[in-house]
């Protein structure tokens, strides 16, 4: 046995049911968070004009399609544009561009320098969320096209943007054939989805249309259809959403749990007790399997309107425990008012209700 190779570090149910931890950083909240994706569309379908707008449009701290973003630098690896070709679709999508979004038409390949490349550029700007690369196949390795070569390929971009909480989207393409599933339709092995935490597919309604479906799918992601037509400035802009009435149980949970506890100084009970108390007839569909993961995942977001929260175990029975800003272990925390987060920004728990007034 090799005495060098370390043993492994397991953590045990329980204690995993009761650590807080934080939920992924989104860079397009709901839509894009920090991870390894893929878009995938057919040739000259207008990949390359959402993805220029997606770099420009994050860097600004604009919305995408009613989504808010995270601001910060963006780095857009061009790799099938001249310099001249992306200063005049600049000119289009937009009067003025950030010098927080950074292009560049040139790089190395993939275990080739390309991951040393974007390692010095994330170390000159720390504060960069999203890189694009488009395309794919013009940082991979001329190798044959295998379950484990895709695999590689992704997994040492992967490995970037999960040690450096950044969201990397790679620009692929679709097969011509069609299938049942769009996203078995994206060029290359299986190994090119499963290795990704998002896939999005690009898909116009008919050639030359202007008008496409974007498939959403990922790991931290609900499945949604984004129906998109292009302007006349070559700018995606939403038509529909799928997703009609999204669930934010994040923000939810903070505002049911802000009227709980609106004239009370403190609850402590099992997780079904709590979820028969803020959701006596299911209409929330939180269920206790769902609240403590809820709480767990919104800690800050409820200490911002002055409660603390602890899961823990007790004579075999895991209890949740809420304690207001007046109890003795949050002195000093703000009052407590009811969010509600119809009329709040998406993830901003720091508005009231009216309630509070």
């Amino acid at each position: 046995m090799n005495k060098n190779i370390p043993p492994l570090r397991t953590v045990d149910g329980a204690a995993l049911m009761s650590q807080p931890l934080r939920p992924p950083n989104f860079v397009v909240d709901t839509l894009l968070a920090q991870g390894l994706h893929i878009l995938a569309g057919s040739p000259k379908v207008g990949k390359s004009w959402l993805a220029l707008w997606l770099a420009v449009t994050v860097a600004k701290g604009e919305s995408v399609w009613n989504m808010p973003t995270k601001q910060d630098t963006t780095l857009y690896l061009c790799l099938e544009d001249s310099v001249l070709r992306i200063q005049n679709r600049l000119f289009e999508i937009t009067e003025d561009a950030p010098d927080s979004v950074h292009f560049c038409t040139e790089c190395a390949l993939i275990g080739q320098g390309l991951e040393e490349q974007v390692e010095t550029f994330l170390s000159a700007h720390p504060d960069t969320v999203l890189v694009i690369i488009d395309t794919l196949q013009m940082v991979r390795p001329a190798r044959d096209t295998t379950y484990a070569n895709d695999y590689r390929d992704l997994s040492a971009l992967k490995r970037i943007a999960d040690a450096h909480g950044i969201a990397i989207l790679l620009i692929h393409h679709l097969r011509k054939e069609t299938a049942d599933d769009v996203f078995n339709r994206i060029s290359g092995t299986t190994a090119i989805s499963g290795a990704v935490d998002s896939s999005f597919t690009l898909v116009e309604e008919r050639r030359g249309s202007g008008r496409a479906k974007l498939f959403c799918i990922g790991r931290d992601i609900e499945y949604r259809e984004l129906t998109l037509e292009r302007n006349s400035e070559n700018v995606w802009e939403l038509v529909s959403d799928s997703r009609t009435q999204p669930e934010l149980l994040g923000d939810r949970i903070v505002y049911l749990l802000s009227e709980l506890m609106y004239d009370r100084t403190e609850f402590i009970g099992t997780p079904t007790e709590l979820s028969e108390r803020i959701d006596p007839v299911g209409v929330e569909r939180i269920s206790p399997k769902k609240v403590s993961r809820q709480i767990l995942q919104n800690l800050d977001a409820l200490s911002k309107i002055g409660i603390s929260a602890v899961v823990r175990r007790s004579n075999g029975k895991r209890l949740i425990e809420l304690r207001r800003a007046e109890s003795d272990d949050t002195q000093g925390a703000p009052a407590v008012d009811p969010v509600d987060p119809a009329r709040a920004l998406c993830g901003d728990s720091r508005a009231v209700s009216g309630r509070g007034e």
